[in-house]
């Protein structure tokens, strides 16, 4: 079985979430490569809200996909347990409903990206949840993503949020 992360198996995820009512944001590598990233990883990584509602719709979205959820790993999702590692399908899938480096999911859906069927957390959450990780294989990724954030950006600027983003913008001259 491919273990590799391709973005049919995101549009899989996104079709089910959305018919199923599911609250979330794709993240980590997966939502990067959604976005136009150049790299390859090994599971599709989702940031959901954290309600048990929202953890139901999870489970029977899930399961439409063919993931066997038994009893215990139905238990964590409604709950929300900070991660979730799910290989129990078609393909992985790590819900991460405490991301480090994020402070709460509305924040990050507020700067979220729609791109298509997907709903993406910003490159800006994505690369500070990796920072904030400390893992070794996101502190060598890190530079990469940085520079495709910066490029990404360049096509995409991000809206201003703030008087003091406004401020600073100003006080560039742009």
């Amino acid at each position: 079985m491919n273990r590799e992360f391709r973005p049919l198996q995101a549009e899989e995820i996104a079709r089910a979430f959305r018919e199923e009512g599911v609250d979330y944001l794709f993240i980590g590598k997966s939502g990067a490569i959604l976005l136009g990233y150049p790299g390859t990883t090994q599971d599709v990584d989702i940031f959901p809200a954290r309600t048990p509602e929202n953890g139901r719709c999870i489970v029977a979205a899930l399961r439409k996909l063919d993931f066997e959820i038994d009893v215990e790993l139905e238990r964590e999702i409604v709950a929300g347990k900070d991660f979730v590692q799910i290989k129990t399908g078609p393909f992985d899938v790590d819900l991460v409903f405490a991301p480090d480096g994020i402070s709460s999911f509305a924040k990050a859906k507020a700067r979220g990206v729609r791109e298509g069927i997907f709903q993406i957390a910003s490159l800006r959450d994505i690369i500070a949840s990796k920072r904030a990780s400390g893992r070794k294989k996101d502190e060598i990724e890190l530079p990469l993503l940085e520079n495709f954030r910066v490029e990404y950006e360049k096509l995409h600027p991000p809206p201003l949020r703030s008087a003091a983003d406004i401020a600073r913008k100003k006080s560039r001259g742009k």
